[in-house]
């Protein structure tokens, strides 16, 4: 089997947190956690568990719940508790695990109170390209985790990288989430991974959304969970530098996008089996 740099071009690594960079031919980083933030003993409990998971592997964890979903389907759906309780959670995950933390902002003005607390600002797939979103999380000198848009071609991350480099802020990781492929189905092209990682950046791979089913339950999204650990494993063979993923205690019972979110107690299998498939694509 062929090197990964001879598949993908190598990028340089950037730091996410103290200890934890991302790209340079370092280890895969995970970022795991509930779509959306259901309260403190949940996440704490998702964290704690995801924590110890990470350890046994010895893989960099960064853990991820959104304070608000500010995108879903229909009005009355669940979509967190919103910036201020929903920082007070991820600050006290922080806090009690250690682990660096990533969340969504949705507007420019979020930025600066979510740069106080969040180590990563990720950037919604349907925001890709405002750019007032994109200059204002730059601005913050934080690591910006961009999801690419469902409807863009991977060449296309080049101007949102730009947008962010241009604060200054470099440190930009671009995430590839599936492509619409008819109405609610998405697929991934797996050249985009190679194509995106030749844009400079890390490249991060997001498997739950990627077997999503955008509206595919009238009121809410739908999913393909039995698809995740397949195309994260084609991924992580293509070659990415991270593997981002959403995991609740109770799939069927989460509060948001359970039906692409992973059972967490499977999580351990998962991390072997990705960490297999990437030492054998190593080389």
């Amino acid at each position: 089997m062929r090197k990964r740099s001879e598949k993908t071009p190598r990028v340089p690594a950037v730091p996410l947190a103290k200890g934890v960079s991302i790209g340079g031919g370092r280890p895969l980083v995970f970022f795991l956690g509930p779509c959306a933030i259901e309260g403190l003993d949940v996440s704490l409990r998702a964290a704690r568990f995801l924590r110890r998971a990470a350890e046994r592997a010895g893989v960099p964890l960064v853990f991820k719940s959104s304070y608000d979903k500010a995108n879903r389907s229909a009005l009355r759906n669940f979509r967190g508790p919103g910036l201020e309780e929903g920082l007070r959670v991820l600050r006290a995950v922080k806090e009690e695990t250690g682990l660096p933390v990533i969340s969504d902002v949705h507007e420019a003005w979020q930025a600066v109170p979510a740069a106080e607390v969040l180590d990563v600002l990720q950037v919604p797939a349907f925001l890709c390209r405002q750019t007032d979103l994109l200059l204002a999380c730059g601005r913050t000198g934080r690591p910006v985790n961009v999801k690419k848009g469902q409807w863009m071609a991977p060449e296309d991350m080049g101007n949102v990288r730009d947008k962010i480099a241009s604060t200054g802020n470099r440190k930009v990781l671009l995430c590839e989430r599936g492509t619409a492929f008819g109405y609610r189905n998405l697929v991934v092209d797996m050249r985009s991974l190679p194509t995106m990682r030749s844009l400079g950046q890390p490249v991060v791979y997001d498997a739950g959304h990627s077997v999503q089913r955008p509206g595919g339950l009238g009121r809410a999204s739908g999913g393909d969970r039995g698809m995740i650990l397949h195309l994260a494993r084609a991924a992580v063979a293509v070659g990415v530098d991270g593997v981002f993923l959403e995991c609740h205690e109770d799939p069927d019972r989460a509060l948001s996008d359970g039906p692409n979110s992973f059972p967490l107690r499977e999580v351990p299998r998962l991390l072997d089996a990705l960490l297999a498939v990437d030492a054998a694509a190593r080389g």
